[in-house]
């Protein structure tokens, strides 16, 4: 069983073969110019999809941004606020009477003129005394407060005693009839 070519198959055979070989060959070039285009279209579809995404993903960024800031943009503002009137002693409205959006700049951030234009138009406060002045008590604690007793003496030496008495501590004791 050797495969011995016979001349005369392969002559008929020729014809046949180059007919199949163009065939072929005309076929590959078909396909390879199919994949080139369809190579190019996916390559073309992936960078859309790519641009896409990325332009997706910068969107949820800035909602997440915005999101964040208008949770907190009020906090900031009332804050700020606070600061501002603590600063120029002046005391701010109940929160209620507020309308915070107004001092909210660009951005979500507090608009610091707005802010202090506001602090600077509210009225100063009265400086009251913490504690009420006009009792009617007089001097407290009375002549003895800061004199000492017989007590104090047992426990103190003979040149305490002596600064004591210099001192006019024990006036008290002395003079008291």
């Amino acid at each position: 069983m050797t495969d011995t070519h016979d001349p005369a198959d392969s002559a008929a055979a020729q014809p046949t073969g180059a007919a199949d070989a163009a065939s072929m060959e005309a076929e590959i070039g078909t396909l390879r110019s199919r994949y080139q285009a369809l190579s190019e279209e996916l390559e073309a579809v992936r960078k859309t999809g790519a641009a896409e995404a990325e332009a997706a993903v910068e969107a949820a960024r800035q909602e997440g941004r915005t999101s964040a800031m208008a949770e907190i943009s009020h906090q900031l503002v009332h804050a700020e606020l606070r600061a501002h009137a603590a600063v120029a002693g002046v005391e701010l409205p109940a929160q209620d009477f507020l309308r915070l959006d107004a001092f909210v700049g660009e951005g979500g951030a507090p608009d610091s003129g707005r802010i202090s234009d506001f602090v600077s138009s509210l009225p100063a406060a009265a400086r009251t005394p913490a504690f009420a002045q006009g009792l009617g008590l007089g001097r407290q604690g009375g002549p003895a407060a800061d004199q000492l007793s017989r007590e104090d003496l047992s426990r103190m030496s003979h040149r305490e005693i002596n600064e004591a008495r210099q001192a006019g501590k024990l006036n008290a004791l002395l003079y008291s009839a």
